[in-house]
């Protein structure tokens, strides 16, 4: 008997999904295992990345591209040739869905308030969809996207990549949930700091007219190539970058926050809508205790760039997309011996370092916090580019059934969370989260 689409994502549990589908629920699909017909709804700076990415997947063929802009339009129609894809260019995505009538699937990457308008017709069109994060500066957008998932049957996917990232995998499933190397997590800290910018410009030959702007829905080409500083288009630094890491936090802890508490402003910007700096903190109820996570974006300052900690009563991790940049665990000089697990591939060895012992009389020194500064490296790292196994996964959903890592249930958590981040700066009151406010 064929399951229903609700009952086999019930029968079904993956790491980090919260839906399964497979074949008997969505169909086959019409090519060869290894062959996929995709186009791309906005072809900006981050739809490069997930065309980049998806070049270096077999079987990936890119029909169509569509932007806006021309020249969008041009740079990617000759990025995919380069690579033997014949795709067409539309300006309008209306005119590929009609046009185009053997795709498999639309990467969707346009700014932040067309996702749902391009992913609703996408999938009722009978097309899978990978929308990027985040799913909507709109909730009742997201939702919106959930039901059309959960009405065609069709796969959706949000861009929170971290999910398929095998680091993160290995040290949130694996080292914490599994093997219970921090003991206890009391706390998390994630950050995503850039330096100073200008806003973008633009190539004076590539304007767009006003007349096409209005039509689709901009003030002016400044606001066009600056969308996300504008609250019609996007939510600002926190949902642009914050959402990447705040959506770690529940898959940590496994529960929704239950109140985030926020301070920012537009402070260095006076022209941008959207607060420039944002430095929140979200608490969690775990069976353990209270988690509490903070969580900083600054766009005035690159230090430390962007990274996460994971913080337990018997260590710490830190972990960055980059693997540069922090990938290691470091134990509390309390904590039970690590060495079984170095034995087991789950962490490296590092010893600890010297302890140095202070020249400078009347000078104390901290013999602990010397003592837990060794560093035990995780094993595990990431070869391709940061998107390539998000994507992956999406495709292997539609190949073989394999359950989606973020679909758009997951995607719509994250979005309650981080969307009342900007509240909450705005209100300047604590925010409190019903369980229900996480149903789409």
């Amino acid at each position: 008997m064929e399951l229903s689409r609700r009952e086999f994502v019930q029968a079904v549990s993956a790491a980090g999904a919260g839906l399964a589908v497979g074949k008997n629920a969505l169909g086959e699909t019409k090519g060869g295992v290894d062959d996929l017909n995709v186009a791309i709804i906005g072809a900006g700076a981050q739809g490069r990345i997930l065309i980049e990415s998806c070049l270096k997947i077999p079987g990936i063929r890119f029909k169509a591209v569509c932007d806006i802009w021309e020249f969008s339009q041009r740079y990617a129609k000759r990025y995919v040739g380069k690579y033997g894809h014949e795709a067409n260019v539309y300006e309008d995505y209306r005119e590929l869905l009609a046009q185009e009538k053997d795709l498999d699937a639309v990467l969707v990457a346009s700014p932040d308030w067309m996702h749902a308008e391009h992913a609703n017709a996408c999938m009722n069109a009978g097309l899978h969809v990978y929308s990027e994060k985040e799913m909507s500066n709109s909730l009742e957008k997201a939702a919106s996207m959930v039901k059309t998932s959960r009405d065609t049957g069709k796969l959706l996917q949000i861009g929170h990549q971290r999910r398929s990232n095998p680091r993160y995998i290995h040290a949130i499933e694996k080292l914490i949930r599994e093997e219970g190397l921090l003991g206890r997590v009391t706390h998390a800290h994630a950050q995503w700091n850039r330096a100073k910018t200008e806003d973008l410009k633009w190539p004076e030959r590539y304007t767009i007219s006003a007349e096409k702007l209005a039509k689709f829905g901009y003030n002016s080409m400044s606001e066009f190539r600056n969308w996300r500083w504008y609250k019609k288009y996007g939510g600002g630094p926190i949902v642009d970058l914050g959402s990447h890491q705040i959506d770690l936090f529940e898959w940590i802890w496994g529960t929704h926050p239950r109140a985030v508490v926020a301070s920012g402003g537009v402070d260095y910007y006076p022209h941008h809508e959207w607060y420039d700096n944002v430095l929140c903190i979200y608490e969690y109820d775990t069976p353990q205790g209270v988690g509490r996570a903070f969580y900083e974006t600054l766009t005035t300052t690159s230090h430390f760039g962007f990274s996460e900690a994971f913080r337990g009563e018997n260590g710490t991790i830190e972990i960055s997309e980059v693997s540069q940049r922090a990938n290691t665990a470091m134990r509390e000089a309390h904590a039970p011996d690590w060495t079984p697990f170095v034995a087991k591939n789950m962490i490296k060895a590092q010893a600890a370092p010297p302890i140095k012992k202070s020249t400078t009389k009347n000078v104390a020194v901290d013999v602990r916090v010397t003592a837990e500064a060794g560093k035990w490296p995780l094993p595990v790292e990431l070869t391709k580019p940061a998107h390539q196994p998000h994507l992956e996964n999406f495709f292997n959903a539609i190949r073989h059934g394999t359950p989606l890592n973020c679909p758009g249930e997951k995607g719509y958590e994250t979005a309650v969370a981080v969307l009342a981040a900007n509240r909450a700066v705005a209100t300047k009151q604590r925010i409190e989260f019903k369980d229900t406010d996480f149903k789409s």
